[in-house]
């Protein structure tokens, strides 16, 4: 078995979980992990050289993710279309964690990749700066706002009928 056969034996399914947090929708996930895979393939010697197979492929995952983030937006600017809305496939989890990423779903880009990584994929926030390209303190600035943005969709999310948050808050 090859190089690329193993770590496909071995992280496909992992990778695939971590892509979800980032784009929201189980196909779309599954379509940049395989396309990652693709590349690998296409640029064996680097994929090869690479310290961190794994790594390397999260990486050009994610930047597959962003391009088609991109182009989907674009297209429906172009269109004036409403977003498009995934498959409707999930994967096997808790309800809580559709609940999470589906929340994230609504964050900037940039936040929920970085969350994605870090607290789904569990990556070192250092990791997470090279995955995405970005300055460590970049990073870690959208972590905070993606905690905070997060945690105010959550309380959104869960608040009673009726109520809203702000109503809620008021009254306390």
């Amino acid at each position: 078995m090859d190089a690329v056969q193993q770590s496909f034996a071995g992280s496909y399914r992992r990778l695939v979980g971590q892509l979800y947090g980032v784009c929201g929708d189980l196909s779309e996930a599954e379509d940049v992990v395989s396309e990652a895979f693709v590349r690998a393939v296409s640029h064996r010697r680097t994929f090869e050289a690479a310290e961190n197979p794994e790594a390397w492929l999260r990486t050009v995952a994610v930047n597959i993710a962003r391009t088609r983030f991109r182009r989907r937006q674009l297209g429906e600017k172009l269109t004036r279309k409403a977003p498009s809305v995934g498959s409707g496939r999930s994967p096997d989890l808790a309800e809580d964690r559709l609940a999470l990423v589906a929340a994230m779903g609504r964050l900037p880009q940039a936040q929920r990749e970085a969350l994605a990584l870090h607290y789904l994929a569990d990556l070192p926030v250092d990791e997470v700066a090279r995955t995405v390209g970005a300055p460590l303190g970049t990073v870690k600035a959208r972590l905070s706002r993606g905690r905070t943005a997060l945690a105010a969709l959550m309380t959104e999310a869960t608040a009673p009928e009726g109520r809203s948050v702000q109503e809620g808050q008021s009254r306390a």
